[in-house]
């Protein structure tokens, strides 16, 4: 706390309310007593300038394009850490050591496999239900097959939900698209790092011999990192919302999945990649699409610009086009849909209508090119941003459940805005 005031004056009543400072210089002003002082609620539509808690995890600044891990730029984690590395800097608050992170990486390796009756759940779902779904529905199920690790006020359970859930997402994602094909579920292999793992789950098969490409693992590697945790986006408040109740982590995690999984959110780099496609099949018409976006009477939007946080160019979106023109000359590829998005960037940079309004690529951009080259289909693309979103969600319900005055309950108020009180009709008469 400042120890600074703001004065808010309604009617003949003035109250005082603090003003907090974050360690960026962040400023703001703390409400939560202002009800109590004042019967007066704020109404702030889709909390667009609300906080709702402190975190220590993520810093990130719109305005300057900003990304910090735990204190550490976005762009020195991608450089030097994989993804375990990073995953247990969010959760634990530090750097490892060397021992740390072989123990931390051993205790995920250990709980990889999953329990043999899960696989009746996947067999129950049709083929072509999305990947998304069934992501959602089986580590919400493991609620059922974990229950020596539900308990979140217990520091050993909580613990060992949190390696199960690192370690099993990976197998739920690979069997999810090994079931929506027909092939064989491919086993974990503990001498294999947790990106070449995630793969050979996804493309091995029991006939060949299978080696994931060092290229395709350093790059799922980079943009699992990018994907890791964002603040308090809508998944992520999703795990604090429902975490709040004191329920365990699968259940918290299976919440963010389904929140995840909307167009607006984790579901944006498939829509970007269909876009990109369906302008691609239209000649590569640039210009009319442009022209549909900017007119005001027609709902067209050009998926992969903007964001909600971001007012200047996503450093996340820098690094993954980076490594995208890296994997297309290394492999020496040419790829239309890669040449048409830079094509898309270089006329939004440069038109006033993008520039007035700072729609810049996002991380969904490029993100979905980059599956591409590696050879994961579209519908798995929201479950790889789910994948790396992973240890966010897990260090947001850690630090939630650590919280050093305790947990609240979530629980926002409302503007009623419906029918005022009405007297009742018999079905008779109506």
């Amino acid at each position: 706390m400042s120890g600074e005031t703001v004065k808010l004056q309604l009617g003949g009543l003035e109250v005082e309310l603090p003003i907090l400072v974050g360690t960026e210089g962040e400023r703001v002003i703390e409400i939560d007593k202002l009800r109590a002082m004042t019967g007066y609620i704020t109404l702030d539509d889709g909390y667009a300038n609300t906080g709702s808690t402190t975190s220590e995890i993520t810093y990130l600044d719109g305005e300057k394009g900003i990304l910090r891990y735990r204190g550490y730029p976005i762009e020195e984690i991608a450089e030097r850490c994989d993804f375990t590395e990073t995953a247990y800097l969010l959760i634990y608050g530090e750097l490892p050591t060397a021992e740390e992170l072989e123990t931390f990486r051993k205790s995920i390796r250990a709980r990889s496999l999953l329990h043999e009756g899960m696989k009746t759940i996947f067999a129950g779902f049709p083929p072509d239900a999305h990947p998304m779904a069934i992501l959602s529905a089986v580590v919400g199920a493991l609620a059922i097959y974990c229950r020596d690790s539900l308990d979140p006020a217990d520091p050993r359970q909580r613990e060992v939900a949190i390696f199960r859930m690192l370690a099993k997402m990976p197998t739920i994602a690979a069997f999810s698209y090994k079931q929506s094909i027909g092939q064989p579920f491919i086993y974990s292999q503990n001498k294999l790092s947790y990106c070449q793992n995630f793969l050979q789950m996804m493309f091995a098969v029991p006939s060949e011999r299978y080696e994931p490409d060092p290229d395709f693992v350093h790059a799922l590697n980079l943009l699992l990192i990018l994907h890791a945790d964002h603040g308090q986006n809508c998944s992520t408040s999703t795990v604090r919302m429902v975490g709040s109740s004191t329920v365990n982590l699968f259940s918290s995690v299976s919440a963010g999945i389904c929140a995840l999984w909307g167009a607006l959110h984790g579901g944006a780099n498939e829509a970007c990649i269909n876009m990109l496609e369906a302008i691609h099949a239209d000649n590569d018409n640039l210009g009319k699409y442009i022209d549909l976006a900017k007119d005001p009477n027609d709902d067209y939007r050009l998926m992969g610009f903007g964001h909600r946080v971001y007012k200047n160019y996503d450093p996340r979106a820098k690094i993954i086009k980076e490594v995208c023109h890296g994997l297309l000359e290394k492999h020496s590829r040419e790829d239309p849909i890669f040449e048409l998005a830079q094509e898309l960037e270089e006329v939004a940079l440069s038109d006033p209508y993008f520039i007035e309004r700072r729609l810049y690529p996002n991380v969904d951009f490029y993100s979905g090119i980059i599956y591409k080259i590696i050879g994961i289909p579209k519908q798995m693309f929201t479950v790889l941003f789910a994948l790396g979103r992973l240890p966010g969600w897990i260090a947001h319900w850690r630090e939630m459940h650590l919280a050093p005055g305790g947990m609240r309950i979530h629980r926002p108020r409302q503007l009623y805005t419906g029918s005022a009180q009405r007297k009742f009709v018999p079905l008779i008469k109506r």
